[in-house]
C-alpha cells in the first residue's frame, strides 16, 4: 500500500512563490509517473503537471512557465515550484502516483493541501 503525504500549502500574495512537496511510502516511487492536480472552489480537478520514472515532465498550459515540478528519488518526494502565483491558482492541491508493471498497475492519491493566492 502506497501513501502520499503533502505539504507546503498555505496563503500567499498574488506573485509570491510556494513549494509543494509529497512524500511516498513504499518501493515503487522509482517507477512511478508522479502528477499534481488541483480542485478549485466550484470546479472539477484538473492536471497540473506530470513527471515520469526517467524525469520527462508535462505541465498543463496554464502553468507552463511558472510551475515546476521535480522529483528526488532517493527521498521518495515529488515537488511542485510555483512562482509568478495568481488568484486562478488558488485551490486544493492533491498529488497522485500512478504506477505500472507486467504484473500488477496502482494509482494513489494525497490528501491534498491548500493552496490559497490572495490579489
Amino acid at each position: 500500500q502506497v501513501q502520499l503525504v503533502e505539504s507546503g500549502g498555505g496563503l500567499v500574495q498574488a506573485g509570491g512563490s510556494l513549494r509543494l512537496s509529497c512524500a511516498a511510502s513504499g518501493s515503487i516511487f522509482s517507477i512511478a509517473t508522479m502528477g499534481w492536480y488541483r480542485q478549485g472552489p466550484g470546479k472539477q480537478r484538473e492536471l497540473v503537471a506530470t513527471i515520469t520514472s526517467r524525469s520527462s515532465t508535462d505541465y498543463a498550459d496554464s502553468v507552463k512557465g511558472r510551475f515546476t515540478i521535480s522529483r528526488d528519488n532517493a527521498k521518495n518526494t515529488v515537488y511542485l515550484q510555483m512562482n509568478g502565483l495568481k488568484p486562478e491558482d488558488t485551490a486544493v492541491y492533491y498529488c497522485n502516483l500512478d504506477f505500472r508493471t507486467k504484473v500488477t498497475r496502482g494509482n494513489y492519491w494525497g490528501q491534498g493541501t491548500q493552496v490559497t493566492v490572495s490579489s
